[in-house]
């Protein structure tokens, strides 16, 4: 159309000076009609560049004489704009995406503290909702009082620990606060409710395992002292002999704990597998004569054994869990009680064992905690026959590294029973064990 134009008033001025020559009159008509030829071209482009304004994300219409040297340009420049804002935007999604899969939480405040945004750990950790909270002071949500003494000092070195209650559930959170930007904050939260009970625990286990300790060793260097310190000629064969068998016993008992200490070390340092077909009765049968030798002829013992059910494991672990039920009944069954030993396939193809006693039964309350590390029900009856507290606590890791499931019923008064339950895929047949 540039070119179209261009030829008209080209013509037009030809015509109009041959016109002048030849024929004033025809030659001024002529310039007339190519003058409003340019016009009406022209108005016809401005038409063109007016519908583009209004859809200007499209490309510029083609062919709009000298326009287009101005119109190409701004397309060029709008177009790398918003390749640049849409690629802005998707990095923005992207961080946003990224905020939000944070194990932590992370909630952001304006100028004056007022929450602009938090990612969903953030509502999860001290009940944020987005939709009500947005714009309130967070000193209206988070109501701790050190955490307000900690916001409101000038520097936040270290976070401080929380902790707050929700949904009758007490939750341990370090919070830190810092600033960004141009007057904003950022609050990060981080959950450490499990590690501070995993930290108790540790003090706990420290404390027991000296206390536990402690006691045998106290009693051995007492009478390593008397016999010490007692003139030979006072004391008798007799009297030695028995301080020596005295000593021995507790010499045992801090053997048996270290032992069982290992135990529960090798099995939490140690890898895992499917192990070897292992005959699960005879395990049983051996755990049975140190059963009856501990009870020493004082209670029944009944035997439900299947001598062809195998299970996949590691056959030292399996004997180790085994042995520490059974003799668990033993402790814990009074004179003339009754013991049920049971191994069997069950209807939904997995294997079970359990030990059921007529004993003394467990209150409701202490059940959760029975597989901790050195916890008893009755510390006296445990250490009177050898107990160390942590047969159950080998027992779980047992069942764990079996994807066994270690279950516990029983009513105080009212006896127990103790189960491990092997899932189907540890379940072995006899010709499988063969091969």
């Amino acid at each position: 159309m540039t070119k179209t134009l261009f030829t008209i008033c080209l013509w037009a001025l030809v015509a109009w000076l041959c016109g002048i020559w030849i024929n004033p009159v025809t030659g001024w008509v002529i310039l007339t009609v190519g003058l409003v030829a340019m016009i009406l071209v022209s108005g016809v482009q401005l038409s063109q560049i007016s519908r583009w304004v209004k859809n200007i994300d499209e490309p510029p219409p083609p062919s709009v004489g000298p326009w287009d040297e101005v119109l190409a340009p701004i397309y060029r420049k709008l177009r790398a704009n918003r390749l640049e804002i849409d690629e802005l935007n998707r990095n923005v999604e992207s961080i946003m995406l990224a905020a939000g899969a944070l194990p932590d939480g992370a909630i952001t405040l304006d100028e004056e503290m007022a929450v602009t945004w938090c990612n969903p750990v953030a509502s999860e950790h001290i009940g944020l909702d987005m939709s009500k909270d947005r714009g309130f002071s967070i000193f209206n949500i988070l109501r701790a009082p050190e955490f307000a003494t900690y916001a409101r000092s000038e520097k936040w070195k270290d976070p401080v620990l929380l902790h707050i209650s929700r949904e009758g559930q007490e939750r341990s959170l370090l919070v830190q606060l810092t600033r960004y930007g141009v007057k904003q904050f950022l609050i990060v939260t981080r959950d450490v409710t499990q590690l501070e009970k995993l930290e108790t625990t540790r003090k706990d286990f420290v404390a027991n395992v000296s206390h536990e300790l402690r006691t045998p060793l106290t009693v051995l260097a007492g009478f390593l002292e008397t016999v010490h310190d007692m003139p030979a000629p006072s004391i008798s064969d007799e009297q030695r002999e028995h301080y020596y068998l005295l000593m021995m016993e507790q010499a045992r008992r801090m053997q048996a704990i270290v032992d069982d200490l290992l135990t529960l070390s090798t099995l939490e340092s140690s890898p895992s597998g499917m192990g070897e077909p292992v005959r699960v009765g005879d395990l049983i049968e051996t755990a049975l004569q140190q059963a009856r030798s501990l009870s020493k002829d004082q209670h029944v013992f009944v035997v439900n054994v299947n001598d062809d059910l195998y299970v996949a494991g590691i056959e030292s672990e399996l004997a180790s869990g085994i042995s520490n039920l059974l003799t668990n009944a033993v402790r814990y069954t009074p004179k003339d009680g009754t013991i049920t030993v049971s191994w069997y396939l069950t209807e939904a193809g997995t294997a079970c064992y359990s030990v059921q006693d007529t004993g003394i039964g467990i209150a409701s309350q202490d059940i959760p905690r029975l597989t901790e590390r050195f916890y008893r029900v009755d510390r006296g009856r445990s250490r009177a026959t050898g107990g160390t507290g942590l047969g159950l606590a080998i027992t779980k890791h047992v069942a764990m590294r079996h994807n066994a499931e270690l279950n516990i019923r029983s009513r105080f008064g009212a006896g127990s029973i103790f189960s491990l339950e092997f899932p189907a895929s540890r379940v072995v047949t006899p010709d499988d064990s063969v091969a």
